[in-house]
């Protein structure tokens, strides 16, 4: 998830009018409720070869671990799987070139952590297309297919998309798990909002509801909930308001955004603006979808259900603030909400995986075998 990444020059004109610090409140929120997607390349490549990329240094440029590299092509997307940093100085950075495509010298390009497209057959799954039925029309799924009854419902995040989960894939295959890989309204071929808008979380838990009961109707017994980033907001939501809820064996939550107005603050304070805007733009966006904040402050407010949880977020996350996921494990034994908290280092938001595959999935694993037995 990329929040606010458009807010950008010319916000300082006008904030000390008050007329002027609401219609910067306005546009703040008008960012975070869009639901287009712009693709950003902020990094370039600057040479290729030997089976290495050569990237302009940066902070992005150097993350640890596995990623991948996109870039805009004539038909759409280019997609090269990176290795960990080789050589790295202040002008440049020398990754292995493991798998994909090659780019060009000179490519704009921006690291992604999926590194995988565009479906479970990159991972050497076999999987079917689904249609989910749901309030608002049919949303597109993977179903991956294996030999167990409980099915693990995986969820992006904001501005993602399904090939977000196609890294855990064959982790949660090898424990024997169906998985069903949703859309949600506003994604890619999925019905649209009824006012176009993101909602945060406050409506789309329906469509993980109306996966569940896809997956229910399809012989699982048991849930396991898998969410990234907003997937934290959204599956939390399922969790306090669906009937559905108490099906849930499990959860897995990865960068969870698990405060919203925390995450508001961080995004306020990475576009340089005034501390005094977020609560302006929060209750902007307050006002505009219908959403209570407070119902998205999980240690002020848990969910009605809190099945057995495994938490991971980065140190370096700037997206969303590790302290959001850091207070609700330090609260959870007091919240009787049984929760196993891994944070790691250095990475990038919902970067985790990337940062060391191998030590991720164990994590995953070893969590999921303890629960559900």
């Amino acid at each position: 998830m990329v929040l606010l990444r458009r807010v950008g020059t010319g916000l300082g004109v006008g904030l000390g009018v008050g007329a002027g610090a609401a219609g910067i409140g306005w546009f703040y929120s008008s960012v975070l409720l869009d639901t287009s997607v712009r693709p950003v390349f902020p990094e370039r490549v600057l040479a290729v070869g030997d089976g290495t990329v050569v990237l302009a240094a940066s902070r992005l440029a150097a993350q640890p671990g596995t990623w991948g590299l996109r870039w805009a092509t004539e038909r759409g997307s280019g997609l090269a799987v990176m290795g960990p940093v080789a050589v790295a100085d202040r002008r440049e950075v020398v990754r292995p070139l493991v798998d994909g495509d090659t780019p060009e010298p000179g490519t704009p390009a921006v690291l992604d952590a999926g590194p995988y497209d565009p479906d479970p057959a990159a991972r050497g799954l076999p999987f079917e297309d689904v249609d989910v039925p749901g309030p608002l029309g049919a949303y597109p799924a993977w179903w991956v297919p294996a030999a167990g009854d409980t099915w693990v419902v995986l969820v992006h995040g904001r501005g993602g998309a399904r090939r977000e989960a196609l890294r855990i894939l064959p982790t949660l295959h090898a424990l024997g798990l169906p998985q069903l890989v949703i859309t949600y309204r506003n994604d890619e071929g999925a019905p649209a909002s009824p006012d176009g808008r993101y909602h945060l979380g406050d409506t789309e838990w329906e469509d993980v509801e109306a996966a569940v009961r896809f997956a229910v109707a399809r012989g699982a017994r048991r849930i396991v909930l898998y969410g990234w980033s907003m997937g934290g907001a959204v599956t939390g939501a399922f969790l306090d308001r669906s009937v559905e809820a108490d099906r849930v064996a499990a959860v897995v939550w990865d960068a969870p955004l698990v405060d919203w107005r925390a995450t508001l603050r961080r995004q306020a304070r990475n576009r340089h603006l005034p501390p005094g805007l977020s609560p302006l733009a929060t209750a902007v966006t307050s006002r505009r979808i219908g959403i209570d904040f407070d119902r998205f402050d999980l240690v002020r407010n848990p969910p009605a259900v809190r099945p057995p949880t495994l938490v991971v977020h980065s140190a370096g996350d700037t997206a969303v603030p590790v302290s959001a996921s850091r207070a609700l494990a330090a609260a959870a034994p007091g919240l009787d909400w049984p929760l196993r908290y891994l944070e790691v280092p250095e990475a990038e938001h919902t970067g985790s995986w990337n940062a060391d595959p191998a030590a991720y999935e164990r994590a995953v694993s070893s969590f999921l075998e303890d629960v559900l037995g």
